[in-house]
């Protein structure tokens, strides 16, 4: 290991209780997305601590700019461009109701950071104040972007539009991994997480009495019928060897019980990991749906939003990380993972500026919370985590920015 990694995980072990706390404040006052006006103004009181200049994105996402204080110009990435490294963490919470005993148990009723996202703010703002510290030894700008509304999945793209990422020519960051134990992470080039689109069919037919339901056209038995035959396109149309997920997630339907339903409502998420077949099953879907809908007399609109493209580690980002990693920690800590179905939003930056995404194990044998998966009411983490997150953001950051980082 090298002196400035050597100096990166002394400055990490220093300030460890300054971010475990600091994550446990976060943990204690969780906002969903577009609602993050605690988050943010708590994450610029951190940075106004180190004195790092910093401006408002998307309402609620804040980038903050660390120039370097090298002597000479930026290093050159292949392509001739000025290096500049963008990390990103996001920062919102889920409408989840804490069910974990915990003394920074959620203090906002229907609130709760299920996803990890105080570990990655946390762990930023860890990373941000360490390299603060090293800023004479780069030149050139990093980037720390905190970004709002993750799992509604709209902050990602909003930051990049709004220009988060303009001029950074590389980009990281990580997620908390329950399935990994703690001291592992994995790195994995390609695709990592699905494109996941959400959609609503919207079903009109017409109202009749119950007794008279051939008078009427029922939406809701339109809509059922749609559930359960869709279902046919993922396991008869998708080779079974690849994912492919359409769920249904939200019904509603009808105005009492006795009247025939003349609306439904269908949402529900489809998700993969092959472009191709993902266009297959959306036109495929809408097809059945109107098909459906019309034998029983009924009209059905679409909406389609895509909550997050596929996330796909651009494999020279992932060597670089590797080797940063295996410095660090030693080869030992990478570990394998499959590609998973859910989204993540940090898609738009990659694409925007390559780059690659760690998963980082947080599971302690002793502690079954930390076992539990993403999104559950009892979730927590083994906060020793920030004796990885935060040393690799920042070494890998600062080797980049040095043009020193290796590849394996």
């Amino acid at each position: 290991m090298n002196q400035i990694y050597e100096n990166i995980k002394a400055l990490a072990e220093k300030d460890l209780p300054y971010i475990k706390e600091l994550r446990r404040e976060f943990h204690r006052h969780p906002e969903i997305g577009s609602e993050e006006h605690w988050t943010a103004a708590r994450i610029e009181e951190e940075l106004d601590k180190i004195s790092l200049p910093h401006y408002r994105l998307a309402g609620t996402g804040i980038v903050a700019r660390l120039k370097g204080e090298g002597s000479g110009e930026a290093r050159l990435t292949e392509q001739g461009l000025p290096r500049c490294m963008a990390l990103r963490a996001d920062i919102d919470g889920l409408p989840l109701q804490e069910m974990n005993e915990s003394p920074y148990k959620s203090e906002i009723p229907g609130h709760m950071h299920a996803c990890g996202h105080d570990v990655h703010t946390a762990s930023l703002i860890g990373a941000a104040r360490i390299l603060q510290q090293c800023r004479k030894d780069f030149c050139g700008d990093i980037l720390f972007i905190f970004q709002p509304g993750e799992e509604n999945g709209y902050g990602g793209r909003l930051m990049v539009e709004e220009g988060a990422v303009k001029g950074a020519t590389r980009c990281f960051g990580f997620h908390i991994a329950p399935e990994l134990k703690l001291g592992t992470l994995a790195l994995i080039p390609g695709p990592n997480n699905a494109c996941c689109d959400w959609f609503c069919f919207k079903l009109t037919g017409t109202a009749s009495h119950a007794a008279y339901p051939h008078q009427g056209a029922d939406a809701l038995y339109a809509a059922a019928q749609i559930v359960v035959a869709a279902q046919s396109l993922v396991t008869r149309l998708n080779n079974p060897q690849e994912p492919l997920l359409l769920t249904f997630g939200k019904l509603e339907a009808g105005v009492a019980y006795n009247i025939v339903a003349e609306q439904a409502v269908l949402e529900g998420t489809l998700r993969s990991l092959n472009p191709a077949m993902r266009a297959v099953i959306h036109e495929k879907l809408e097809k059945l749906a109107r098909d459906t809908a019309a034998l029983y007399g009924c009209s059905v609109g679409f909406q389609w939003e895509v909550n997050g493209q596929m996330l796909v580690n651009t494999p020279e980002s992932v060597e670089e990380a590797w080797a940063v990693a295996s410095s660090l920690f030693g080869p030992t800590c990478l570990v394998d993972r499959k590609p998973a179905l859910i989204g993540d939003d940090m898609s738009d930056f990659i694409n925007a500026a390559s780059g690659s995404y760690a998963f980082i194990g947080t599971q302690n044998p002793q502690r079954p919370e930390t076992a539990l998966p993403l999104h559950h009411v009892c979730l927590d983490v083994d906060e020793d985590i920030f004796t990885l997150s935060v040393p690799l953001s920042a070494a890998y950051a600062l080797a980049y920015m040095r043009g020193e980082v290796q590849r394996i």
